[in-house]
């Protein structure tokens, strides 16, 4: 898992973005790049490869994976027929940490990652701590009894950060959630050009 540490506005402010995996805060109000010279810094032109970098960050941050952890996502990713971004996108959708998160257990990405490492959740009925897990149709995620009373928790079920995807059936009087269909690179919750970031990693990988 790669630890983000430092203020998360300003990482969002610097990719010029919302991600909830991240935050719940907005950067409506400060929508410039942090810094002296953030104005003239957002009106400056990108290179091909900020554009590509800023791409490939704002998936790093939002799911809270590191360049390692990117790196092994993107050669699976590229086996198959099915096109490299949007399989990329799938593989990540589906770690457990993300589901407890797009679920609504949780208000971060972060948020889930603690509860799942911590040992509040079971996966068909079994305890998993690992955030990474990635899950399969018809697997069914649930909060254990007594973690729906930690306050995050009861907090974020009351209002959730996003609306709850398609691809996941939950329900809210057993805690549960249950994958119901692989989610497509619509479900997807930020702005994003992934075959940017296919291309970065394009000499990379």
């Amino acid at each position: 898992m790669a630890r983000t540490t430092g203020p998360r506005l300003k990482i969002m402010r610097a990719l010029g973005v919302e991600l909830p995996g991240l935050s719940r805060k907005s950067i409506e109000n400060r929508p410039n790049p942090p810094g002296q010279h953030g104005n003239q810094a957002s009106r400056r032109r990108r290179s091909d490869f900020a554009v590509k970098l800023m791409e490939k960050q704002k998936i790093r941050f939002n799911y809270g994976v590191s360049e390692k952890q990117m790196r092994r996502l993107m050669l699976e990713a590229r086996k198959g027929s099915e096109p490299t971004g949007e399989k990329l996108m799938s593989l990540l959708e589906r770690r457990l940490d993300n589901v407890v998160f797009r679920a609504g257990f949780a208000p971060t990405g972060i948020s889930a990652r603690q509860l799942v490492n911590h040992g509040h959740i079971l996966l068909n009925g079994k305890s998993a701590n690992i955030p990474s897990i990635r899950l399969q149709v018809g697997d069914v995620v649930t909060l254990k009894e007594k973690s729906r009373k930690i306050p995050i928790v009861v907090e974020a079920l009351a209002t959730p950060s996003l609306t709850q995807p398609e691809w996941l059936s939950v329900d809210s009087t057993t805690a549960s959630v249950k994958v119901g269909h692989l989610p497509s690179i619509e479900d997807v919750p930020f702005p994003l050009d992934v075959q940017q970031v296919v291309e970065y990693y394009a000499n990379r990988v």
